[in-house]
């Protein structure tokens, strides 16, 4: 169909009618500029009747093609407004549909089958639920084999005392921080060293890339793209993990740094000192944060898992806090009589603490005494009879499992009872003269650097 609908005029009609057509009817002029473009159109659109040229009336109307763009114009207008007004239900099942499918995906990944049991799924979201809140507890313990001193591998490399370790998300890597000012990368797996940052003199912080003083901590974000150190120097270094390149470098502790951790799931670093300070760090913009304070004396140990917020032990003022980074306030449990060395999450709900009169501690966050304590966890020394203390705590997240490790040279494994009511001692991995300052557990395997 053409441009233009054409309605016939008045004398046509005539026409029809019976009424004699007059063919020296002239053609309608148009006047003025603007009506000239008009004036061709119509010209164009002119009917020839026995050789001459009648003049139509024209209207301006939309074509078919028009009428159906208009149309699906006006559909994709209401499509986008029912897209607006879906409802916070509607958002959230469609959401769950589309977290099911990827549950469903990766079962069929890992059992290849295309049949899916409903009780997997069903197990496999309660436990992401359980996650989620904080009370995830797998029961693992049971199943933990014996182990055999033949399997244990020591790996050895810096010239003084190990201070720090941490183990890579993928468990194909640690790293290490020693007195020695050095920082090593292992591989797990071969057990040999992947790269080497050496210790630098005192005084040479502007030249040297690296350390000057002794390393103290060290945390690696879950995505594995930051590395964090820091030092007695009141430094902390910000390293590529893959390459060991030196990133950033931050300043502001007044003190030696003791702690570092990483945010689960996100690029915000928690940082403690024995200036008794927290600091907040954000890794994106490579800025500062902010300051927290309430210790007593300086911090000892730091950790945080998921949730916005960080757990750190304060020493000689017997304490630990819990951080709440929104809320803008803070959890003080103070059931240790003790200086708290060592501190580490469990699950958002639960905690394991270590001090140096050998008392190992399950809290629960809901509770300012603790769940469970057992004394001299390490036995006492046999020249003066003082308690062995506790100087490392580590647990499997999210398990029944944890560790403390002491200057007896042993480590001891232990369970969680239901709900974190009881700890029961599973097995003890001796080593001979050794002094446990880092002590980390990932996927069931007990990582001692020495």
């Amino acid at each position: 169909m053409s441009k233009f609908f054409i309605r016939e005029t008045k004398s046509k009609q005539n026409a029809r009618t019976g009424g004699k057509y007059r063919g020296n009817q002239k053609l309608i002029k148009l006047k003025g500029k603007k009506r000239k473009k008009e004036n061709e159109d119509i010209s164009l659109n002119s009917i020839k009747k026995g050789g001459k040229k009648v003049a139509l009336d024209v209207e301006d109307i939309p074509s078919d093609d028009e009428e159906s763009e208009l149309e699906c114009k006006k559909k994709d207008a209401a499509t986008s407004s029912e897209d607006d007004e879906e409802t916070e239900q509607e958002k959230r099942l469609r959401l769950a549909k589309k977290y099911l499918e990827e549950i469903e995906k990766e079962e069929q990944d890992r059992g290849e089958t295309e049949e899916i049991d409903k009780d997997v799924i069903s197990h496999r979201l309660k436990q992401d639920a359980l996650e989620q809140a904080g009370v995830l507890q797998r029961k693992v313990a049971d199943k933990l084999e014996t182990i055999n001193l033949d399997d244990l591998r020591v790996l050895r490399g810096h010239q003084l005392p190990v201070t720090c370790l941490v183990i890579s998300p993928d468990s194909q890597h640690v790293y290490t921080g020693s007195k020695d000012c050095s920082l090593i990368k292992w591989n797990i797996i071969t057990g040999k060293k992947v790269k080497v940052i050496s210790g630098g003199r005192k005084g040479t912080d502007d030249r040297h890339v690296g350390h000057t003083a002794h390393v103290l901590c060290l945390a690696i974000s879950s995505d594995t793209k930051f590395l964090a150190s820091g030092c007695q120097n009141k430094i902390i270094h910000i390293w590529n993990p893959e390459t060991m390149e030196l990133i950033h470098t931050f300043k502001g502790h007044r003190d030696a740094v003791s702690g570092l951790t990483f945010r689960k799931g996100s690029h915000q670093l928690f940082s403690g000192s024995r200036d008794r300070s927290v600091k907040v760090w954000n890794l994106d913009e490579m800025a500062y944060v902010e300051t927290l304070f309430g210790h007593q004396d300086g911090i000892t140990a730091i950790d945080s898992l998921t949730r916005e917020r960080a757990i750190t032990s304060g020493g000689r003022d017997s304490t630990i806090r819990i951080w709440k980074i929104v809320e803008e306030s803070q959890l003080v449990f103070q059931g240790h009589s003790a200086s708290v060395d060592c501190v580490q999450l469990i699950n958002e709900q639960h905690f394991v603490s270590g001090t140096d009169d050998g008392t190992l501690s399950l809290w629960g966050v809901l509770k300012k005494k603790p769940l469970t304590s057992v004394q001299v966890a390490h036995g006492h020394a046999t020249d003066n009879q003082l308690p062995f203390w506790i100087c490392s705590v580590a647990s499997l997240q999210n398990t029944d499992i944890v560790a403390s490790g002491s200057h007896d040279g042993e480590v001891r494994i232990w369970k969680c009872e239901e709900d974190f009511r009881n700890l029961t001692l599973l097995c003890t991995v001796p080593i001979v003269s050794c002094f446990y300052n880092p002590l980390s557990l990932i996927h069931y395997t007990c990582v001692i650097l020495i």
